[in-house]
């Protein structure tokens, strides 16, 4: 029997059907499941071999029974598998979309013309040229209707809708995510893990201004109600980002703290509103009111 199909095409055919199959089934993420799970690699080493131990099953079967096949049998086998593989579907689809007449048909289509022996065919437009008009009139008659009948919108409007839609996102994504937070997003932080952690950063860089306990020495007195240039959560982080008054306040910490990490420490300031220090420092600025 001749196959269809020779066996270094069916196989590699055959393991990749199986590996997008795979791939379509498993849940991996934005990863190839065969790097997000090594053990499939496994499974398609099994699968290639197991097709490979398919097709050498099949040579010796058909091996057996030519054997038991007569001789004349056995040279008309011979016979037909010797003839070279053809692609005859695409021979018929490549005739079906060209359109063209053979050789020795030619002489229907000849035209009467004759120009120093130069003669000329009525050869019809190719099937795949027509197909292609139709279909670029069906496509203008729906782009008209869709835009220019029924309003549909256009690309400046899909545009506005999807950074519209993207900034939202952006917005929400923001609220979630600690590490993106900026002076117009930062909310209060009030799992002990962040407050832990804001303790320690303001141990390691704020004790020698403020002291400790939050009272105050060469930096005015976190614990109180005025602020210099403003309460609240949103004006803490700012001022510890972007520094004190210039040239007499405290420097910038953005360069040196991470916006999670200042998020934090603003966070264990926020928190040290209305507590006793030991010696606190005599007010400065203005009373904050935080509005509710």
């Amino acid at each position: 029997m001749k196959n269809n199909m020779p066996w270094w095409i069916r196989i590699p055919v055959i393991f990749f059907l199986i590996f997008g199959l795979m791939e379509f089934a498993i849940e991996s993420g934005d990863q190839p499941a065969f790097i997000a799970y090594p053990i499939t690699l496994f499974f398609l080493l099994f699968v290639l071999f197991l097709l490979i131990a398919i097709e050498l099953i099949l040579r010796s079967i058909e091996n057996v029974m030519y054997h038991t096949l007569s001789k004349e049998a056995q040279q008309r086998y011979l016979a037909n598998s010797s003839k070279p593989y053809q692609w005859g579907w695409a021979k018929r689809l490549l005739a079906k979309m060209t359109g063209n007449k053979p050789v020795e048909e030619e002489a229907e289509i000849i035209l009467d013309h004759n120009y120093d022996g130069i003669k000329e065919l009525d050869n019809n437009l190719p099937p795949w040229w027509v197909y292609m008009f139709y279909a670029s009139i069906i496509f203008g008659i729906v782009y008209m209707a869709r835009y220019h009948i029924f309003n549909g919108d256009n690309q400046d409007v899909e545009y506005e809708k999807e950074v519209a839609a993207a900034q939202i996102d952006i917005a929400e994504y923001k609220k979630n995510a600690k590490g993106l937070v900026d002076a117009s997003t930062v909310e209060v932080l009030t799992e002990a893990s962040d407050l832990k952690a804001g303790e320690a950063i303001y141990q390691s860089n704020c004790v020698a201004c403020h002291m400790a306990d939050g009272g105050g020495g060469i930096g005015p007195n976190l614990t109180d109600d005025h602020w210099i240039i403003g309460g609240g959560i949103k004006n803490i982080f700012s001022t510890i980002s972007e520094g004190g008054r210039a040239g007499k306040g405290m420097i910038a910490w953005k360069q040196s703290l991470k916006p999670l990490e200042i998020a934090q420490v603003a966070s264990y300031v926020y928190a040290l509103h209305g507590q006793t220090p030991a010696n606190p420092k005599d007010p400065e600025g203005e009373i904050w009111t935080e509005e509710p």
